[in-house]
């Protein structure tokens, strides 16, 4: 394994929740497809976990940077360096790392990566990365605050004339002013890490202050302020405004305090004059028309808005649709609108939750880790955290986010219709629970038609795309012979109950010893669970795929069981592929295994070894996957 090329790898997602340890897992998979090693630093909500060593640095053959928030690259100078968003690392983990290897060497620029967008970045990359950048530091400081005064209005509020109130004498009053702060630096902390994101800490003061001077409508003849719209463009004029006077060339005396005084300080002054005499004014009467033209909907218009915030929630559970909407609807409570945030807190939860529910009433449908991953989602959904439903949907996008996006569009749709108001920026049924939602019997009948819509339309899509492959299956079996498959014919599956993992490798290791492929069957067992302790080789869909570099091995060969009962590998396990190549073989056992994991990703490749009634047809199956590079042993 040493030999390997060793590859770093960041991953970052805005929220810091399930992409950022998705797209970790999946790299972490995909490093024995690709023939290298690879350790992986996460920027996750908790903070950064693995972070690399100087010497892992100093011997890294490559550095892939998978994020959607910015990641300082001051520390890569020298090395191949591949930057892309966390969603490839995650749909493409085995390409990414291959492309890595031929990337172009970094040269550094000092304290941060180059500002300017890379070939391989490109202008609207770069911008959507500074936008979830600033997306991903608010979010703390929204939620924080708002949370705060949910449960201070919840314990503390006395019912008044517009609703719930705090008396000023009340111990809650403090705590609701506490949450009042955090939600009011929304805004300005959006702005500051936009500039970040674009010109790194010179822009740092510049954005956080020129954010504040977008919600203080007095500067500029406003009564409500510029809102997030005015956020977002103070961030970035304030990032590329300082990128531009940080290319200038100034004297070495000079350049020590041109990042700490010259930049902030003449940043601040060009953004905030310009904003406050030409761009604050209509930016504020543009967002003051869209909150009255959004305040006045009524009946069908609601609902439009609803569908429309829903779908664009639920499709991509956490990415860019999903945060413009965020913003939308956070942007529309600052102004004092908070429909659309009652919307959001129905149509956010949609997704892990039906999706949760559909494991529990079909988990034949689903393998052991979909099941697992089933009530995660069901617990992250109370939570309001749509990325619980990413790992179901990426195993069945084609039948699961069209469920999720008729769910969610339909939920958020009925909470617009029936007028439910959320006040803090999060969602899910913690938020109704802590009494932050106005009308809770209407958001919880809203949540409930969403999730009942994602929960049936998954299982009647599931139920018709598995028919349809039995169908095409059982069609390809009679024309292959004239008998169709029954139960009586699987009888040629391995009689597996009560057996374990152990027992599996060992009876396919005498099966590759009987063939003449194997001497030595005790050896290639023991190299198969030395492996095994570095981690599963189970890959998911119920498959397995041990392998073993032996000397008691005379010529490639893979064994392949179909199993009548599931084995844990720790998951369950039901197909079962044993690689095994002589000593010497370099990475033909990896070429081996590139060839066996991409067939296994193929639903109709999986049904077909299922439904396979003989050995024979098993070994045929394995021998159209791996050609002649191995012998084949059913």
């Amino acid at each position: 394994m040493s030999d390997q090329p060793l590859i770093l790898a960041i991953t970052a997602c805005p929220t810091g929740i399930a992409h950022t340890y998705m797209a970790a897992e999946n790299l972490e998979a995909a490093a024995a497809d690709a023939g290298v090693r690879v350790r992986i630093e996460t920027h996750g909500s908790i903070g950064v976990e693995g972070t690399f060593s100087p010497a892992e640095i100093e011997k890294a053959d490559a550095v892939l940077i998978a994020a959607d928030t910015e990641v300082s690259r001051a520390r890569f100078a020298g090395k191949r360096l591949l930057s892309t968003g966390v969603d490839k690392a995650i749909s493409h983990p085995k390409e990414l790392l291959t492309q890595a290897q031929k990337a172009p060497v970094y040269a550094g620029s000092g304290e941060r990566a180059e500002a300017e967008p890379s070939q391989s970045e490109g202008l609207s990359r770069m911008l959507y990365k500074a936008l979830m950048n600033g997306v991903s530091h608010m979010v703390p400081f929204v939620v924080t605050g708002g949370l705060l005064l949910a449960v201070a209005l919840s314990l503390g509020g006395e019912p008044g004339p517009e609703g719930l109130v705090i008396p000023d004498d009340s111990f809650w009053k403090g705590i609701s002013e506490i949450g009042a702060l955090a939600f009011t630096l929304m805004v300005p902390v959006l702005s500051a890490y936009i500039a970040v994101g674009i010109a790194d800490r010179p822009a740092l003061a510049p954005g956080f202050i020129t954010g504040l001077i977008a919600t203080t409508g007095s500067l500029y003849g406003s009564e409500a302020g510029a809102g997030f719209i005015g956020g977002i463009v103070t961030g970035f004029l304030s990032g590329f405004v300082a990128l531009a006077i940080r290319k200038i060339k100034v004297h070495k005396y000079i350049a020590p305090i041109w990042p700490i005084i010259v930049i902030p300080i003449l940043t601040t002054l060009i953004v905030g004059l310009a904003f406050i005499y030409l761009l604050g004014a209509p930016i504020s009467a543009a967002f003051d028309a869209m909150t009255h033209f959004l305040a006045g909907l009524e009946g069908g218009s609601v609902v439009i808005l609803g569908l429309v915030l829903g779908a664009m929630l639920a499709f991509d559970m956490g990415g860019p649709l999903n945060k413009t909407a965020f913003l939308f609807s956070g942007g529309m409570l600052a102004a004092g609108n908070a429909a659309p945030l009652g919307m959001f807190a129905v149509a956010v939860a949609v997704p892990p939750l039906g999706l949760g529910l559909a494991t529990l009433f079909r988990r034949a449908w689903f393998g052991k880790a979909e099941r697992d991953a089933g009530i995660a989602a069901l617990f992250m959904g109370c939570f309001g955290i749509t990325e619980g439903a990413i790992p179901l949907a990426a195993a069945k996008p084609l039948q699961l986010i069209p469920a999720n996006v008729v769910g969610g569009a339909v939920g958020a749709a009925v909470a617009g219709l029936f007028g439910v108001e959320n006040n803090v920026m999060h969602g899910g049924p913690i938020v109704a629970l802590l009494g932050a939602v106005s009308g809770v019997g209407y958001y919880f009948l809203a949540l409930a038609i969403g999730t009942a819509i994602t929960c049936g339309l998954a299982l009647l899509l599931l139920g018709l795309h598995r028919r349809g492959t039995a169908e095409e299956q059982v069609a390809e079996t009679q024309e292959r012979s004239p008998q169709v498959v029954t139960p009586q014919a699987m009888a040629a599956r391995l009689k597996s109950a009560g057996m374990n993992q152990e027992d599996i490798l060992y009876l396919l290791a005498e099966k590759m010893q009987s063939s003449g492929y194997v001497s030595d069957v005790d050896a290639v067992v023991k190299a198969a669970q030395e492996r095994e302790k570095k981690s599963t080789t189970a890959v998911g869909h119920g498959v397995a795929i041990p392998h073993a570099r032996s000397a008691g091995v005379e010529h490639a060969v893979v064994a392949v069981a179909t199993c009548t009962d599931n084995i844990a590998w720790p998951e369950d396990v039901d197909i079962v592929f044993f690689i095994a190549v002589p000593e010497d073989a370099g990475k033909q056992h990896l070429r081996l295994l590139s060839s066996l994991a991409r067939a296994i990703m193929r639903e109709d490749f999986r049904a077909q070894l299922r439904l396979a009634d003989s050995p024979e047809e098993l070994a045929e199956l394995v021998r159209s996957v791996v050609g002649e590079r191995a012998e084949v042993a059913a």
